[in-house]
């Protein structure tokens, strides 16, 4: 088994959700004990996603935003403009991590990427995520195949919110939801993107990693 190392990918331009979710598959299914760990950064178009375990119940009224049936745990969230998507295809066995531990490597890599903005943010062991001030800032999402998992987080920073009223978010009803833009004046985008690679690399072990432009066959996914 080969040394692990990490690609991160800046995938750029509003991506379809569709075919994003079946690059990720596709990845999982060929890859090997030799092959790298994957981390993609992109934001979607809008569209709403319901987990494995989602309830139809749980989207009240989606309108003109179409809803998806996916793979990874969990209930219903909102993907759109303005939210960092990380999608970490990782084999958790080849890093010796459960589940439960990739779980709270994304919610403490988020809250620390947080606290370098002046923002308190925790995690809920009852509802995974990260909050501020009770309010949602960051959802969590993954789907294990054969010890690797792929999905990932989605990071509130500056987007219209009101496609969440439209739902219960992650299956809560009446459940607040926040962005980094309410929190802080003093962010950047590409600054939030490196400071969660900083800290994500951190919390998997310092392992040795590069970054690439694209590189992915995905419709809409353009280089930057």
């Amino acid at each position: 088994m080969s040394a692990p190392h990490l690609r991160i990918r800046h995938l750029s331009g509003l991506l379809p959700y569709q075919p994003v979710w079946q690059a990720m598959q596709a990845y999982t299914a060929q890859r090997d004990e030799e092959s790298a760990d994957e981390v993609w950064l992109l934001q979607h178009e809008p569209v709403y996603t319901q987990g494995r375990n989602g309830r139809p119940e749980h989207i009240l009224n989606p309108g003109s935003i179409p809803v998806v049936q996916i793979d990874r745990g969990g209930q219903v969230t909102y993907h759109g403009p303005g939210q960092l998507v990380v999608y970490l295809l990782i084999d958790l066995k080849r890093l010796k991590l459960g589940v439960r531990e990739m779980v709270s490597v994304m919610e403490r890599s988020i809250i620390a990427v947080l606290a370098e903005y002046g923002v308190q943010a925790v995690a809920r062991a009852d509802a995974p995520g990260v909050y501020v001030e009770g309010a949602k800032i960051a959802a969590l999402g993954l789907r294990i195949r054969k010890g690797r998992c792929y999905h990932g987080l989605s990071f509130n920073l500056q987007m219209a919110l009101t496609p969440f009223d439209q739902i219960n978010p992650c299956g809560y009803e009446g459940m607040a939801v926040t962005q980094l833009a309410d929190h802080s004046d003093s962010w950047e985008w590409e600054q939030v993107e490196q400071a969660l690679i900083t800290h994500l690399v951190q919390q998997l072990g310092d392992i040795p990693y590069s970054e690439i432009e694209g590189g992915i066959a995905i419709p809409g996914a353009e280089r930057r």
